[in-house]
């Protein structure tokens, strides 16, 4: 039934199209035949229509895609013309650079014209009721002109230039993410013949992006950096950007930053409390590290690659929180190993919170097995067990128990019923991005360094302690 009335609906909008997009047609030829024009520039359904030429162009030349359209306009005297445009808002035309309001050449100076949608307005009625009475109100006469609209480059939008460009049938994408004055694409195969094209079309059309680049490959492990190509503008690659009220810098072709992850930081840091200490153990140029240090907290942040730990320190710097935030350039596991390891034991015993970041989604969930048996001897309690927000990918077709599982394997204890799964973000078909958040179990943190597998046998009885707040 519901495919049915789907279908039903569709059929009745599609000739609802048929029927304005012919009395369009039928209103122009009418118009032009009684001036004697013999130029058909008839108003098609769709406002631009790219000329034939355009189609397979490499290399962008801004001129042929100059094109003159008709299009419908009434004539309104001056005195009312701000009452008019705001009565006409939804019929007016609404086209990059083209204004609203023009000349009227053949009247006088008391008149002006105003440019109709031809989507919208094809006759005198079809302006809606509430138009139809505020033009008679204000005294203006419902019959429509033609006006002949010179559109050029400049007047066209991102996805009418690529449509026009690449081969029909073809998919056209104008999507890129932005970092700074950077637009970052990936742009698929059958784009790269019109890589500098597509690149000129898109800083041409966003003001601020002084720079386009195409990804070559993909995302390094180690360093989490990746090959680029200019496509269009300037080579500079040092970026400023502004995340949750945070300020960073970096060299984007040296440095990992997904400017969509800019809600995922938002979360974790909000669960960060002043006076809490935040072990960020691939911590790139800082967009947790940063705002939790904002907040309070004691960081210790790390990073393999040498750029990202520089640029670390710099955005430390410039947000004033240097003195808040230790950095590292080690391995992650070194890292763990390492100063998490000295720090852990004075946390233990403390109130504050104890929060480990773990964003390296390709391979984090391997680096858990870090935990084993890091420290030695274990305290009365457990109540201040360092809070674990590891992340990962995911092509499985249930991620949440995918990942869970992956991390219980790799710390050798299930965490099945002890963690909570949060869905991030989709970053491909089929491949979800997650993050696991864990309290790290004593048996564990306290366990044999020696130990590989989850043991089947049940663990043995340990004292009692106060029962503490489930931190999962």
């Amino acid at each position: 039934m519901l495919r049915f009335l789907s279908r039903t609906f569709a059929s009745v909008q599609t000739q609802r199209k048929l029927d304005s997009a012919a009395a369009l047609q039928s209103f122009l030829l009418s118009d032009s035949a009684s001036s004697g024009s013999i130029e058909r520039t008839v108003m098609e359904p769709k406002l631009y229509r790219p000329p034939p030429e355009v189609r397979g162009m490499t290399s962008l030349d801004k001129d042929a895609f100059t094109q003159t359209i008709t299009v419908p306009a009434l004539q309104v005297p001056t005195g009312v013309l701000n009452k008019v445009v705001k009565s006409l808002k939804k019929s007016t035309i609404q086209r990059p650079g083209v204004h609203r309001v023009v000349q009227d050449k053949e009247e006088s100076s008391s008149f002006r014209l105003v440019l109709l949608d031809p989507h919208r307005v094809s006759s005198a009625g079809s302006f809606s009721e509430a138009e139809a009475e505020a033009l008679r109100s204000f005294g203006v006469s419902e019959e429509l002109k033609q006006y002949e609209l010179k559109l050029t480059y400049d007047n066209l939008k991102t996805e009418e230039v690529l449509e026009a460009v690449l081969p029909q049938g073809q998919d056209v994408t104008s999507a890129f993410s932005r970092v700074g004055h950077i637009a970052h694409m990936n742009l698929r195969d059958h784009q790269l013949p019109y890589k500098n094209l597509i690149g000129q079309v898109i800083m041409d059309k966003n003001p601020g992006v002084t720079c386009v680049v195409n990804k070559t490959n993909m995302i390094d492990s180690t360093y989490r950096n990746f090959k680029m190509e200019v496509l269009a503008g300037e080579e500079n690659m040092v970026a400023k950007v502004k995340e949750n009220g945070v300020t960073y810098e970096f060299d984007f072709s040296r440095v990992y930053w997904n400017s969509r992850l800019s809600t995922e930081h938002q979360r974790v840091v909000q669960l960060v409390k002043r006076g809490d200490t935040v072990f960020d153990v691939f911590a790139g140029v800082g967009p947790f590290a940063v705002p939790a240090a904002r907040v309070g907290a004691k960081v210790l942040a790390n990073d393999l690659n040498p750029e990202s730990h520089r640029w670390l320190q710099h955005n430390c710097k410039l947000n004033k929180v240097e003195s808040k935030v230790q950095t590292f350039n080690l391995d992650g596991r070194d890292f763990i190993r390492g100063p998490l390891k000295q720090e852990l034991p004075a946390l233990l015993k403390g109130e504050s919170a104890v929060h480990v970041v773990m964003n390296l989604p390709a391979l984090a969930l391997e680096f858990l097995d870090a935990f084993r048996g890091l420290l030695q001897l274990e305290p009365p309690c457990e109540q201040n067990l360092p809070t674990v927000h590891c992340y990962g990918f995911s092509k499985d077709d249930n991620p949440e128990a995918d990942v869970v599982e992956r991390a219980s394997r790799s710390l050798g204890f299930p965490l099945e019923d002890k963690c909570s799964v949060h869905f991030v973000r989709n970053v491909a078909p089929n491949k979800d991005m997650m993050c696991v958040r864990f309290t790290v179990p004593k048996e564990v943190l306290f366990c044999s360094e020696a130990k590989t597998e989850p043991s089947e046998e049940p663990a043995p009885k340990r004292p009692k302690c106060e029962d503490s707040p489930n931190l999962t």
